[in-house]
């Protein structure tokens, strides 16, 4: 009985350094997840500088609204329309990747508060990530295909094959990502129905 006792009192003394150094090297792993909001914060930067370029390139087409053509007028459209996107982008990014990977936002109760704001997992984050990025190289290949139909503007083909060759790769990327999430919410959902009960 007494060797019975030394030896549990010898695996508590052994146990205890090594559960307290497990339970401190958690602690700062888990604390470590702070290191990003400077990442957040840096896209509040890029989300200033994107309200810049968009004012100056308004401010620019505004100075001479007499000499805009309707050509002129829809390049000028897709451009804001392209900087929107990818502020909406940087914004659905900094707010997803903060819930998800640093700390809850406590707007809850705030009345502008997204409807998605909380609801976007790290799998919605990406599809949405990629969905924008589509958005935006349709708008970019739209953009240089408008100059086409003047005669006297030359043609880049070459520069016209590649960004179509890179908007596909976009597209097929979004698919495939989505037919993955699909996928594997199919088999997490046939696992869960197939789980023993106990």
């Amino acid at each position: 009985m007494i060797l019975l006792a030394c030896f549990l009192e010898e695996r508590y003394f052994a146990m205890s350094p090594r559960s307290k150094l497990e339970t401190g090297l958690e602690r700062v792993l888990f604390a470590s997840r702070w290191l990003l909001a400077p990442f957040y914060l840096g896209m509040v930067l890029a989300l200033v500088l994107l309200l810049v370029v968009f004012a100056r390139e308004l401010v620019a087409e505004f100075a001479h609204i007499g000499n805009v053509d309707a050509e002129g007028g829809i390049l000028l459209a897709l451009s804001l329309i392209d900087l929107s996107l990818t502020g909406n982008l940087v914004l659905i990014v900094m707010f997803s990747g903060y819930e998800n990977f640093v700390s809850k936002i406590h707007v809850a109760d705030h009345e502008d508060r997204p409807g998605w704001m909380g609801t976007v997992d790290f799998s919605g984050l990406k599809l949405k990530l990629i969905a924008s990025i589509v958005a935006i190289s349709g708008i970019a290949l739209l953009r240089a295909f408008l100059p086409l139909a003047d005669t006297e503007v030359p043609v880049d083909s070459q520069r016209i094959f590649w960004m179509v060759t890179i908007h596909l790769t976009f597209v097929v990327s979004g698919v495939l990502l989505a037919a993955m999430d699909w996928i594997t919410s199919r088999s997490e959902a046939h696992e869960t129905a197939h789980r023993p009960e106990h």
